[in-house]
């Protein structure tokens, strides 16, 4: 896990969120219980707010476990919410129960990943189809956006690329535009959009784009057809940084054909 860049003021980091999430003042304050003029002295360091006030500001902000503690240390209070390995012996029974999610995924892939899309586990199944689409080599990243946009990687052989790595894109244009903190996800957008082939409109978040209400991933080699869509998996009331973090993405043939090709590559 990847920290987010610490900012020293609180009061430079509310206006920065308030920004992000497109709220003046008067907005914030009303929406979280406070005086406007109470939450402008915040901001410009006139007043130090509580950890109750800070929390109803997070509330409102919508911010992930990791940033509400960014938002407490940058006012001078110890962070809250704990981070965990998912080792830890204190996550043992999750992580049991994530083994065996991925397990009943089998034949189909299904792999954990954090808020980066970086995997962190994955079934058999989702091992088999990497080596096939890669024609026996392993792949040369972790991170399913590094996956999607590298031609050295899966890119080569997903039939509809352009549609996946352009709704993989939204979402990661949405992190770093409503997470200003999050240092790391700036960096993977810069990182992604300098592999060739990538449309130089992409470099803006396009806020008139409506996904698709279910997005199939077509991936094709040596004249075989593979069709899969996938649900995500997400862990409710999370009290720790790690598991707020993680998410499940279990895939399903879209077809019976797909369907079919999975089995056979898990007999073979």
């Amino acid at each position: 896990m990847n920290a987010i860049a610490p900012i020293a003021h609180v009061g430079a980091l509310l206006r920065e969120w308030r920004s992000a999430r497109r709220l003046s003042q008067m907005d914030l304050a009303l929406d979280a219980g406070l005086s406007t003029r109470h939450l402008s002295c915040i901001e410009t360091g006139k007043a130090q707010p509580s950890r109750d006030i800070l929390a109803r500001i997070a509330d409102t902000l919508e911010m992930s476990l990791r940033e509400r503690n960014a938002l407490l240390v940058a006012a001078g209070y110890a962070p809250r919410y704990t981070e965990s390995a998912l080792a830890n012996p204190e996550l043992a029974p999750m992580r049991r129960a994530i083994e065996a999610m991925l397990r009943q995924q089998e034949p189909y892939p299904a792999f954990l990943m954090n808020r980066h899309w970086d995997i962190v586990m994955a079934n058999e199944a989702a091992l088999r189809m990497n080596r096939w689409l890669l024609g026996g080599r392993d792949s040369p990243h972790r991170n399913i956006l590094h996956n999607v946009f590298d031609p050295q990687d899966l890119r080569g052989a997903l039939e509809n690329w352009e549609e996946v790595a352009g709704h993989l894109l939204a979402h990661l244009h949405k992190l770093v535009a409503t997470a200003p903190g999050d240092a790391r996800a700036r960096a993977l957008l810069d990182e992604v959009l300098s592999y060739p082939g990538v449309p130089r409109e992409w470099r803006q978040r396009d806020l008139r784009a409506v996904p698709a209400p279910l997005l199939e991933t077509v991936f094709a080699r040596d004249g075989q057809r593979v069709a899969l869509f996938s649900t995500v998996t997400t862990f409710g009331t999370p009290r720790d940084v790690t598991l707020e973090e993680l998410h499940i993405e279990s895939c399903f043939p879209a077809d019976e054909a797909s369907a079919a090709f999975c089995r056979a590559l898990a007999n073979a």
